[in-house]
C-alpha cells in the first residue's frame, strides 16, 4: 500500500490551491511528502481537519522570515528529491531558498515552481487567478451558452489541470532525468502553459476548419443538439454525448424521438432537434430518464452534484470515492495493479509531525531537543 512513489522524498512550501494539490498527488502515490507550513494558521482559514488536499503528508511550521528559517528549509532540501514552491518570482530567492540556494546543497533536486503566469513574461509578478489565466489562453471562452457569459468551471480547469498535473508531470520527469544523470533542475510549471496545451486539439481543429472559434457552434461546446445537458420535469439535468450515429439511434430510440431524430443530418435542423429533445426531456424527472437509459450506449448520464457523485453505483462499485478518517473523499487516482496508492494519512495539521519529521529527516533544527541521527541514503553527502 505504499504506492510507485515510496522512497521518494518531497518538501512542498505551503501555499494555496495547485502547488497543495500536487504535492497531495504526489503523497496519494506514496511519497514522503512534509508540507512546510509557515505560522499564523492555515492559509485560506479552513479548518485543517478538512483540508483535503493536505492529505498523506506531514507538516511542520517554519518561520522562513525568521534567523534560522531558510536553514531549516535547505536542510530539509538536502535530503528530498524534489520541492514544490508556489511563490510569485523571485519570492523565494529573498526567503533564502530559491532553487540556487537548494541546488548548491542538493545538486540532485528537481525544484518545481508552480506559478500561474510563468517565471518570466510581462505578467509574471502580478497577481492572478485560476480564472484570469483560463481567460487569456482562449479555455474560458469555450464554456457557456451562445448568448451568455462564460462560465468558470470552479478551479478545476486552470488550477488543477493545467497547473497541479503539468507541475506533477513535469517533476517526475525530471525526477527520471535526476536519478539518470545525477543532475537536477528547475520545473517552472505556469497555468496559463498547462492550460494552453490543453487546448492542442482544437487549435489543430480549428486549422483544418473544423472548429469555429466562438462558443457553442461546435460538435463538444454544446453546439449539436446530441452533445450537452437538458432539464428534465424535476429541475434536474441529463447530459446528453450521443455523437456516433450508432450511439444516437440507441439514444433517440430510447427517448421516444420519433421522426424528428432525422434532423441530426441536417444542420438547418438542428434548432428543431434541440427543441424536440428538450420537450421530451422535460417529461420525465431525472431520476426515470436515469433508468431509462441505465446500461445503454446511448451516452446518457444524469448530472449530478458534489454531494450525489458518491452514490453513483459505478463510482460506488469502483470505490471512487473513499471514507478516511470520517471524511468523505476521492480516492487517489490513477490505478496501479502492482503498487496501490491508498489514503495513508488524514489532512496534516499545521506542525503536528515536527518532532516526527525531524527524527526522520534527521534535520535537528526543526527538533532542537532531538539530537541527529547518522544520515540514511536520502541524505545528501
Amino acid at each position: 500500500m505504499d504506492g510507485p512513489l515510496a522512497g521518494v522524498r518531497v518538501v512542498e512550501l505551503a501555499g494555496i490551491g495547485p502547488g497543495p494539490f500536487a504535492a497531495m498527488l504526489l503523497g496519494d502515490l506514496g511519497a514522503d511528502v512534509v508540507r512546510v507550513d509557515r505560522p499564523g494558521g492555515p492559509v485560506l482559514g479552513v479548518d485543517p481537519a478538512y483540508d483535503v488536499t493536505n492529505r498523506n503528508k506531514r507538516s511542520v511550521v517554519v518561520d522562513l522570515k525568521a534567523p534560522g528559517g531558510a536553514e531549516a528549509v535547505l536542510t530539509l532540501a538536502e535530503r528530498a528529491d524534489i520541492l514544490l514552491e508556489g511563490y510569485r518570482p523571485g519570492v523565494a530567492e529573498r526567503l533564502g531558498v530559491g532553487p540556487d540556494a537548494c541546488l548548491a546543497r542538493n545538486p540532485r533536486l528537481v525544484y518545481g515552481r508552480m506559478t500561474g503566469w510563468g517565471q518570466d513574461g510581462p505578467l509574471a509578478h502580478t497577481a492572478g487567478h485560476d480564472i484570469g489565466y483560463i481567460a487569456v489562453t482562449g479555455a474560458l471562452a469555450l464554456t457557456g451558452p451562445a448568448d451568455g457569459p462564460p462560465y468558470a468551471p470552479a478551479n478545476l480547469l486552470g488550477d488543477y489541470a493545467g497547473g497541479s498535473l503539468y507541475l506533477v508531470i513535469g517533476v517526475l520527469a525530471a525526477l527520471q532525468h535526476a536519478r539518470t544523470t545525477g543532475t537536477g533542475q528547475v520545473v517552472d510549471a505556469a497555468i496559463v502553459d498547462g492550460t494552453a496545451h490543453l487546448t492542442a486539439m482544437l487549435h489543430g481543429m480549428m486549422a483544418a476548419g473544423g472548429w469555429r472559434d466562438r462558443r457553442a457552434a461546435n460538435l463538444l461546446d454544446g453546439g449539436t443538439p446530441f452533445y450537452g445537458t437538458y432539464e428534465t420535469a424535476d429541475g434536474g439535468h441529463m447530459a446528453v454525448g450521443a455523437l456516433e450515429p450508432r450511439f444516437y439511434a440507441e439514444f433517440t430510440r430510447l427517448l421516444g424521438l420519433g421522426e424528428t431524430a432525422g434532423a441530426r443530418d441536417d444542420p438547418a435542423r438542428w434548432g428543431e432537434l434541440r427543441a424536440a429533445v428538450a420537450e421530451r426531456f422535460r417529461q420525465r424527472t431525472r431520476a426515470e430518464w436515469t433508468e431509462v437509459f441505465a446500461g445503454s450506449d446511448a451516452c446518457v448520464a444524469p448530472v449530478l452534484s458534489l454531494g450525489e457523485a458518491p452514490g453513483h453505483p459505478h463510482l460506488a462499485a469502483r470505490g471512487t470515492f473513499t471514507d478516511h478518517a470520517g471524511l468523505r473523499q476521492p480516492a487517489p487516482a490513477p490505478r496501479f495493479s502492482a503498487t496501490p496508492g491508498a489514503v495513508r494519512r488524514p489532512p496534516a495539521r499545521p506542525g503536528a509531525d515536527t518532532a516526527e519529521v525531524a527524527r526522520d529527516w534527521d534535520v535537528p533544527a526543526l527538533d532542537p531537543q532531538r539530537p541527529p541521527q547518522q544520515k540514511g541514503p536520502h541524505d545528501a553527502a
